[in-house]
């Protein structure tokens, strides 16, 4: 039978209403559910994770293709269809939960989910910033606008640049709102995640990074020299936009992932400890 699981820690849930979660679009298009599958590569072998599973018709699918389904969702009235229609996969776990409460699975998982839109990074970030959790791989449906923001190659925010030191994030088509009951006010689109072979920056220096990231991007249009004269001496500079290949002045948002990589070893090799920038968040 399939189990319900109130908290991954283990305390009881609050009586109170839940979160409000209008931003819940659920998807009906069999042939997009489907499809989300496929490019997740969903086998016997994963664990996937169901972020906002709603009434289930993801979950239905998942649980035809993957060897363990974490299926999370708050709403009461959906979680008792999901009881119902998983009641005969044993492999199938209805998580009673905020999604933004839960711990990530430790093994290694796959996410596959249609996610509330009123809280679309808040859940980038809890499967992004940390590279050292057990995500590998994962298909998410969100609004068209966060899509091209995270996937853009010009970066504006440090978070979406620190995830892409570890992961590869592709915009892989949009999705017409008409797909969705209730419909949103915005088209919508998936995106596909792909945990690097080889990370940028090693994870043990994330927090270094981050610091980096966030220094530079305060102006994301300003040049590159502007966004680092803080860091690096004008001989520094010299030396590093020699390492860039770059002769001509160029915004610091336009820089490559692999030139992000050229700047933090350079950070790290000439230039002292005491000057490199520090995160202003706590992480």
């Amino acid at each position: 039978m399939t189990r319900r699981i109130h908290k991954y820690s283990n305390q009881k849930l609050s009586r109170g209403e839940p979160p409000n979660f209008s931003g819940q679009h659920l998807m009906h298009n069999k042939k997009l559910l489907n499809e989300m599958v496929e490019r997740a590569n969903v086998s016997k072998q994963d664990t996937v994770l169901e972020l906002g599973a709603g009434k289930g018709a993801l979950t239905t699918v998942l649980n035809q293709r993957a060897g363990k389904v974490l299926a999370v969702e708050y709403d009461s009235k959906f979680v008792e269809i999901l009881e119902w229609k998983t009641a005969l996969n044993p492999n199938t776990t209805i998580v009673h939960q905020d999604i933004m409460k839960i711990h990530l699975p430790k093994e290694k998982f796959v996410v596959v989910s249609n996610i509330p839109f009123s809280i679309t990074t808040p859940i980038m970030k809890m499967l992004l910033s940390n590279p050292s959790n057990a995500l590998q791989r994962g298909i998410i449906v969100m609004e068209k606008g966060a899509a091209k923001r995270f996937t853009s190659k010009f970066v504006k925010n440090a978070y979406v640049l620190a995830w892409r030191m570890w992961f590869d994030l592709h915009y892989v088509k949009e999705i017409s709102r008409t797909n969705f009951s209730p419909p949103p006010k915005v088209d919508c689109a998936m995106v596909l995640i792909n945990r690097k072979k080889e990370p940028i920056i090693p994870i043990k220096d994330r927090v270094i990074f981050i610091g980096l990231a966030e220094y530079a991007l305060r102006e994301p249009r300003a040049t590159i020299e502007m966004a680092l004269k803080g860091i690096f001496t004008p001989p520094q500079m010299k030396h590093l936009k020699r390492n860039l290949g770059i002769k001509n002045e160029i915004t610091i948002g336009s820089l490559t992932e692999s030139q992000w990589g050229i700047v933090f070893r350079t950070m790290i090799q000439y230039v002292q400890r005491p000057l490199w920038p520090k995160t202003k968040k706590k992480r």
